[in-house]
Formats: structure tokens, sequence, C-alpha cells
């Protein structure tokens, strides 16, 4: 079958023999270690606590939820008792408040905790509850809640669902070996999700390095009609939701508009497991499958943590670092888009994908020079975008032309920084001045609203008393 790819990209180093050929291991919080369940694992708004210092709390417990339609309940991972609710750092590098959980051992889940349903006698209505109530939310980038990207507007029909297979950071291997080793439960969460679009196909796109996972679920897929794999090129950023639907499809979705737009809904491989999770067996999303990669790590491989673990404590619990051979960096997710850590005291959330230890060799990048005006950034970025200029827009502070020239459509990917051969920090200006500019346009619109709101109030008093 041919391969399917995208316009531009580039061709990073996969480091993915690191760890690709362990098997999924299950690593459990030590008894009397703290868990942190920050507030804000997703896009929209954050949750607010409902549990208090002092109370006991058991498996699969909702201890955080927020009333916003935009949003993602919490649960507690495991039993024990809250002993403070305090900011704790995330792998993003922002303070969030946390719910502290002290972990007794005991692993007590609450009453009905594993009794799932039969999807197929299930009303469309139901499935989305179920899957909102879980807490699922996409866990191959920033944290989408799931329920809400599952029910697009009533006027846009969905006549594909596009599952990211790609793994297309370098080191990161969780969902390859979840597609050798659970095939089956991610071909269930696909058909829960088509369901949902009787008018819709699943296609399962895996870049063409990966041709056991390709072959693990062309099998997995035997005899359903609406299921197909598509191998892609290996290529960077082919996960990204953009470029595999303009991979699969050929349609491109217009700046500023969601996937939906096109006719695509896009899901991670793990998303979907988690969908099936909360559907056939009753469980919220509690556990994530973290890659462990680098030279700098004794034992490279692919683990199944509770959230709220702490990063360090999943060091220590696998071994910990090479003493010959210390990592000089610390990367959390893949090395394109993943931040560097300062420290392993980051509480692990439903995002976290990975985390990189890279000696001095792997970590290496040369010094930082002048703009030689190349045009390697142009031609490798897969927005079709000048990160050159957005870059000097960055440092000058102008935000009016970073805006003009469309830096807010940048997907942070990280290609221009790569093929740059004067290493500039392009991506890193870029991702900064787009935080500022995105919070710009979000305090106008919600001023803008507040505005709104106060004359249709105040139309309304002075109809009143007339």
């Amino acid at each position: 079958m041919q391969t399917l790819t995208f316009k531009r990209g580039v061709h990073p180093p996969d480091g993915k023999e690191l760890a690709k050929d362990q098997p999924i291991k299950v690593i459990m919080p030590k008894e009397g270690s703290e868990l942190f369940y920050p507030m804000s694992q997703h896009i929209g708004a954050p949750c607010d606590p409902l549990v208090a210092v002092g109370d006991h709390v058991k498996v699969g417990q909702k201890i955080a939820e927020s009333g916003a339609f935009m949003s993602s309940p919490i649960f507690a991972s495991v039993s024990g008792e809250v002993v403070d609710i305090r900011p704790m750092l995330v792998p993003g590098g922002a303070m969030v408040k946390s719910i502290v959980v002290k972990n007794d051992g005991k692993m007590e889940e609450i009453e009905g905790l594993n009794e799932g349903k039969d999807y197929t006698t299930m009303t469309n209505d139901e499935i989305l509850a179920a899957i909102k109530n879980a807490g699922v939310v996409g866990l191959g980038g920033a944290g989408f809640p799931t329920h809400v990207k599952l029910n697009p507007p009533k006027d846009t029909p969905i006549d594909h669902i596009l599952i990211n297979a790609a793994e297309c950071e370098p080191y990161l291997t969780c969902d390859y070996r979840l597609m050798l080793e659970e095939p089956e439960r991610i071909v269930r969460g696909l058909q829960i999700m088509l369901k949902l679009h009787p008018n819709a196909k699943g296609v399962i796109g895996i870049e063409d390095n990966k041709p056991e996972a390709i072959a693990s679920m062309q099998k997995a897929c035997e005899g359903i009609d609406n299921i197909t794999v598509q191998p892609l090129t290996t290529k960077f950023p082919q996960g990204s939701e953009k470029h595999l639907i303009y991979a699969i499809t050929k349609r491109e979705v217009k700046s500023g508009a969601l996937p939906a737009s096109a006719g695509c809904i896009v899901d991670n491989v793990d998303t979907v497991v988690a969908i099936e999770r909360a559907i056939e067996k009753g469980r919220p999303l509690m556990r994530r499958i973290v890659t462990v990669s680098g030279k700098g790590i004794k034992n490279p491989g692919n683990y199944k943590i509770r959230i709220g673990m702490t990063l360090r404590e999943l060091v220590e619990e696998i071994g910990g670092f090479k003493e010959d051979d210390a990592p000089v960096k610390l990367i959390a997710g893949g090395p394109m888009m993943g931040p560097t850590l300062y420290t392993l005291d980051v509480a692990s959330v439903k995002t976290t994908s990975g985390l990189l230890c890279f000696t001095k060799d792997e970590a290496y990048i040369p010094e930082e020079r002048n703009c030689i005006r190349c045009g390697k950034c142009v031609d490798h970025c897969p927005m079709g975008l000048m990160p050159f200029m957005l870059n000097a827009f960055a440092i000058k502070g102008d935000g009016e032309g970073f805006v003009k020239h469309h830096g807010l459509d940048c997907i942070e990917c990280g290609s221009c920084s790569y093929e740059c051969p004067a290493k500039r920090q392009l991506a890193q200006s870029i991702r900064a001045t787009k935080k500022i500019e995105a919070g710009k346009k979000a305090a106008a619109a919600a001023a803008a609203a507040k505005a709104k709101a106060e004359a249709e109030a105040k139309a309304k008093a002075e109809a009143e008393n007339k």
C-alpha cells in the first residue's frame, strides 16, 4: 500500500531503538509516597477540588471537577489521605494548584468501579456522558477534552475518524508498544467512536518505520469494513492533527479552525484505549503509559504508571540514572516539542507521554549564531510560515507584526529550529510570543463578551422601565 504524507517537514533521527523492544511494564507508587493531582490537566476550565485536607479517598474516586463544558474531571489513582492542597510543578513549567494524596498502599477502590457496559446498547448521549465522566482527554497532545471533540456542532458532519498512531516524536515508543500488545482494545475504542458518527470511516495512520505495528493493527482490523490501516511516510510532524488530515484525506484545515470543519476527528492511540476502558471497563482515566529513554537512564523502557506519581519516583523505581554517564538534560515528552525540566519533582499528568534523559553528547546543541537568511526554516515549516521573520518580531516585541504574519498558526513543532544551520532559537521565541499574543486575544474576547452582556442587560432594564 502506498504511504501518504504532507508538505514539507523534517527527518530527525528517531532514537526509538532504545525503548521500542521493551514491553510495557507496570510501575506502582510506593506505600507512603505522595501523589499530586493538578487541577488543570486539559485544555479548558481548571477543576475545583471536591475533597479537603484530612479526607480519605479511594481509587477511582472523583476528587476534582468543573461545571464548565470545556473541562475534564480528575480521579484519585491510589487510596489514601488528602494531606495538602498546594501549588505543584507540572511538566510544562507552571505551578498549578494540586491535591496531594499520601498513598496508603491498600489500593482500595470505590464501589462499582469496574462496571462496564455494552456500547451497542447505549445511546450516543450516554456514551458521550460516560467518556466525560471518566475524565478522558487527548493523551497525545494538549489534552483537549475528548467528549467535546467527539460532539461537534450538528451542522458539522464527520466522515473520517483518524487515529494518530504515527508517534512521530523521536524516542517515544509507548503508542508503538500499545499497538503490539493491545491492538484489539484500540479497535474496540475506535468502534465506539464510530457508533457516534455512523457515516464515518475509521483510519489508523501509522508511519512506515513501524512495520510490526502496521501488521498488528491490520490483523486486529480483519473483517471490519469501516476501519482501515494507512501506512504513512516517516516524517516529522506526521502526527500533527492538520498534517495527518492532509496526508490521509488531502483536506486542509483553515487557520483557526478545528479538524471537525474538514469532516474529521483525530485522536491518539492511547486516548482510544482510554475510551474503551471508560465504556467497557467502567474505569476513569487514572493511568498513563510513559516512555523513559535516553542514554542517561539505566533501564530505558515503556512504563504504565498511575497519574499523579512524580517523575522522581518513577526514575527511582526503574533503577535511576547511570552513574558513569549521567544525564545533563531532562525533557518531558519528545525532543522536538517537549519542555526541558530543571527538576524531577514534577507531577505526572494525563498528557505526560515521556521522560528523556539525555547525556552530554545527546543534548549537545551548537552555540546560536546570526541568521544567514538561508530560508531552510521556511522550506521545512509544515505550516508554510516564515519562522525567521516571526523570530525577528518576537525579539523586537512586535506583537502586531507577529500576528499579521500568522504567528498564531505555529504548531510549535520545532522543525525550524532543527533545520536552522545557525541554530537560532526560533521555536522557543515563537512559542513565548504566541502565548503572549494568544493571551491578549483571549483577554480582548472576554472584555468584548462582558461589554456585550452589560449592554444587553442595560437595554433590557431600560425596556422594562418604559
